[in-house]
Parts: C-alpha cells; structure tokens; sequence
C-alpha cells in the first residue's frame, strides 16, 4: 500500500477526464471548501481506478452542460471521497443491485454507451478489499452522487 495525496489524485484523475467531459460539455472539478489535502493510506492504482470509474460514469450518464464534482471531507480516522453529478440519476429500484458484478440500469442505454456492466462492481470490490465501504446516494432527474472512506495515514 502507499501513502499519498488524495487531493492530487483527484486532480489527476479529473485532467486525464477533461477531454472526455468537454465532449458533452460537462465541468468537472473539485467543490469548493472540499479541497483538502489528505495523506491516505491506500493502493494508489486501484484508488485511481475507482475514481476514473466513477468520474466516467458521471460523464457518460451526465447531461449536457452538467457538472460533476469531488468533494473530500474529513471523517476522523478515514477520509469520505464524493462524487456528484447533476446528470440522469438513478431509479431508487435499482439502487440496492448496481454494485452487483454484470447488473445494469438500462440495458439499452447501456449497450449504446459500451458499458460491461462490471465497473461499480470493481470498485466495490476494491474498496471493500481496503476494508472501506463504498455506497450511492440518487434521486432520478437530479443526480448521483458516489461516495467512498479511505483510511488517513498516521503522521510519520
């Protein structure tokens, strides 16, 4: 595992984003009062990958003209990683199923949008193996948001 700056990846992950978010005009940034640096304690890559995923979920389930935020927010011994959206949201009857492996919302949308289906399972899968927890909050029509804890580092 390394240590690292949560906040850096964030940016990182949102730059290597931009060019795919600007196709749909979608803003991405990081929300404001929410940009911390926090020194966590993780396996960089895969954190980087849950991110990628979940930024890439926003942009391709985002509408036009959207945004999509990171905010981090200090929860003692772990850090809350949130992304939001202002895109299509999610029906509250597939809430509880959407990190099943292979589970889809949509299954044309999906389809259309090249989707496997297995991207939220992977992140659960990851987070969990950080014994992390990982959930969604949505409400159709207004938006997504994905949340997941990340453990700080000790101070050296």
């Amino acid at each position: 595992e390394d240590r690292f700056d949560i906040l850096k990846l964030v940016n990182d992950t949102l730059e290597s984003l931009d060019i795919r978010a600007k196709s749909k005009n979608i803003k991405l940034g990081v929300k404001e009062g929410c940009d911390t640096s926090f020194i966590v304690f993780a396996d960089r890559d895969m954190i980087q990958q849950v991110l990628t995923n979940m930024v890439t979920n926003s942009i391709k389930y985002g509408k036009e003209n959207g945004r999509t935020q990171i905010g981090l927010y200090d929860m003692n011994e772990n850090v809350l990683v949130e992304v939001s959206d202002n895109g299509l949201g999610i029906d509250p009857k597939h809430l509880p199923r959407i990190f099943e492996r292979f589970y889809r919302v949509d299954n044309d949308r999906s389809r259309e949008q090249g989707g496997s289906g297995l991207g939220l399972s992977i992140v659960k899968h990851i987070i969990e193996a950080h014994n992390q927890t990982v959930n969604v909050r949505s409400a159709p029509g207004v938006g997504s948001t994905f949340g997941f804890t990340l453990r700080k580092a000790k101070n050296p």
